[in-house]
């Protein structure tokens, strides 16, 4: 069983930038792939970026060029810059993990990922 912890959430205002960060513990072994996720009020989870073990990424549209995600090197920690941020950001985020190779694509493809954190609120504001 493992837990995944984040923060670095907070207010700011728009322009700035904050780095959110996911530390995995309670498992011997390193997630495959990771990701960050946002939910905005009355709205399902959406991915935001993604990496996996090999460090192959994705980003959604909204973020290319301001979000750059990133994991250290034991690949088990996550972390998300975020940059010139903007009030469309405001959202919580989570944190994400899939430990087994083959099922990355699909939790990738359906946002059913095995782990999660308990989310780091970020509020943007004009």
């Amino acid at each position: 069983q493992a837990d995944l912890v984040e923060a670095g959430g907070g207010s700011v205002q728009s322009g700035g930038s904050l780095r959110l960060s996911c530390a995995t513990s309670g498992s011997a072994y390193t997630p495959y792939c990771m990701a960050w996720f946002r939910q905005f009020p009355g709205k399902v989870r959406e991915l935001v970026a993604s990496m996996d073990y090999d460090g192959r990424t994705t980003y959604t549209d909204s973020v290319k060029g301001r979000f750059t995600i990133s994991r250290d090197n034991g690949k088990r920690n996550l972390y998300l810059q975020m940059n010139n941020l903007k009030p469309d950001d405001t959202a919580m985020y989570y944190c994400a993990a899939e430990f087994v190779r083959s099922y990355c694509s699909g939790s990738l493809r359906n946002g059913n990922f095995g782990y999660w954190g308990q989310g780091t609120q970020v509020t943007v504001s004009s």
